[in-house]
């Protein structure tokens, strides 16, 4: 029975990147109609070759139907919008006259949705990937977190639980992916961007790519340290409720503890792969918009930020 129902649901993942091409990954397997909007090559290689992806060491390739253009009266139970940040105002644009009721905003960071709502209104339901990884040679390389980090988080804007996203979890029930209704979106994605500003202000210094030396230092760890407790006072004096509760506690920590923590974390994988040259300059892009807006926010708030991120 939920099988049938979720064949006739449609869907839409906009954006071909790492978090649409791992939704679409799912959802297709899971038995839904899916749909993956790409452009340019990422359109040309998808089309010729499908998906592809490394599973246990081997690549992969599943079928997927892929677009390039969309027509208003072509209408999704869900569209999926899985661009960076820096580009969802553009993707949202591209959306504006589509007459689909429900977009999920899989954006991995925001500061706010007064933008986004100007754009599509209450058809906007925002959401936090459960995703991660990088696509090389148009091959699909995910990295998987624990479940209780990876979840997929969504939830109305007013917090309360609609029929739209109950029908959003049993659409995750079939697929089998972790997820959370958050009551209060705006503030977990302030938080991550926090977070994000953060950890990922390091990869750039004087608006040069550090080597990978500089970047393990302590000296760097500490700026880390320093910026993400700055902003998390700052949000905290905004009313931003700090969500999730580790980054809450991480303001008691000492100095040392979290130097520590950032110190070994600057030495994963994860980091190694941030320091590649395409990843740093799409991230750089990011985080400065990020950086921008977290800064108008603070002001609009009278908050007065501790420090200056470049």
């Amino acid at each position: 029975m939920v099988l049938i129902s979720a064949k006739q649901d449609r869907i839409l993942i906009f954006g071909a990147g790492v978090i649409g091409s791992m939704y679409a990954i799912k959802l297709i397997e899971a038995g839904f109609n899916v749909s993956l909007f790409a452009h340019s090559n990422r359109f040309k290689s998808l089309r010729e070759n499908g998906l592809q992806y490394i599973e246990k060491g081997t690549v992969r390739s599943i079928q997927v139907n892929v677009i390039d253009t969309l027509e208003n009266d072509d209408v999704y139970d869900f569209i999926f919008v899985t661009v960076r940040y820096d580009r969802s105002e553009s993707a949202l644009l591209a959306l504006k006259d589509n007459q689909s009721k429900n977009i999920v905003t899989m954006t991995s960071n925001s500061i706010g949705f007064s933008s986004w709502l100007d754009i599509v209104g209450d058809r906007l339901l925002p959401a936090f990937p459960g995703f991660g990884g990088q696509i090389k040679d148009g091959v699909l390389h995910a990295r998987f977190l624990p479940k209780i980090i990876a979840a997929t988080a969504f939830g109305e804007i007013n917090g309360v639980v609609t029929e739209r996203i109950e029908n959003l979890v049993k659409l995750f029930k079939t697929a089998k992916l972790p997820y959370v209704i958050k009551k209060d979106m705006q503030s977990y994605l302030i938080t991550h961007s926090v977070s994000d500003i953060a950890m990922l202000s390091f990869l750039h210094s004087e608006n040069k790519m550090i080597d990978k030396k500089t970047a393990r230092i302590r000296k760097t760890a500490r700026k880390i340290t320093v910026t993400l407790k700055a902003y998390l006072r700052a949000i905290q004096k905004a009313g931003v409720s700090i969500d999730p509760p580790i980054l809450k506690m991480a303001l008691k920590f000492p100095n040392l503890f979290l130097d520590l923590f950032f110190m070994t974390w600057l030495r994963t994988n994860m980091v190694r792969d941030m320091m590649l040259p395409e990843y740093a300059k799409n991230a750089n892009n990011e985080i400065v918009q990020l950086s921008n807006d977290l800064m108008r926010f603070l002001s609009q708030n009278d908050i007065k930020s501790e420090m200056h991120i470049q």
